[in-house]
C-alpha cells in the first residue's frame, strides 16, 4: 500500500468520525427533547381537572376517580424524572403540579396546564 493511499484512508475514516460526532451533537438535551414530557404533563393536568370536576359534580365512582389520580400522579412523575432540565420553568411547573392534593380544584390544575401549554408553545415556535 503506498503512502497515498493510506493518507486517503485515512482522512476517510475521519470524515465519518466528524458525521458521528456531528450526528451526536444533533441529539441536544434541552427544552427541545423536553417537548413531549412538556406536552404530556399539560395534557395530564387537563385530565386530573376532568376527573376531579366530574368526581365534584358526583359522575364518577370513588374507585374511579382513585385509580385516575394515582395513574395521572405516577405518569406525572415518569415525566418529571425524564425532564433534561428539571430546573427550569417547565420542571418547576410540573413538581408543582406533583405537590398538589389529589383533590386539587379543577380550576387550579387547569392554571398548571394553561401554564405548560404557554411554555409548550413558546418552544415549539422557537
Amino acid at each position: 500500500m503506498s503512502g497515498t493511499s493510506r493518507l486517503r484512508n485515512g482522512f476517510a475514516h475521519m470524515r465519518w468520525m466528524l458525521l458521528l460526532l456531528l450526528s451526536l451533537a444533533a441529539c441536544s438535551k434541552g427544552p427541545e427533547a423536553d417537548l413531549p414530557y412538556i406536552s404530556q404533563a399539560r395534557s395530564l393536568a387537563a385530565e386530573w381537572a376532568l376527573v376531579n370536576q366530574e368526581a365534584s359534580e358526583g359522575k364518577l365512582t370513588d374507585a374511579y376517580v382513585q385509580t385516575m389520580r394515582q395513574s395521572v400522579r405516577e405518569q406525572l412523575q415518569t415525566s418529571q424524572k425524564a425532564l433534561t432540565q428539571p430546573q427550569s420553568d417547565y420542571g418547576r411547573e410540573v413538581a408543582a403540579l406533583l405537590k398538589e392534593p389529589d383533590g386539587a380544584v379543577p380550576q387550579t390544575l387547569r392554571s398548571h396546564a394553561d401554564k405548560l401549554k404557554t411554555i409548550e408553545d413558546s418552544l415549539e415556535s422557537a
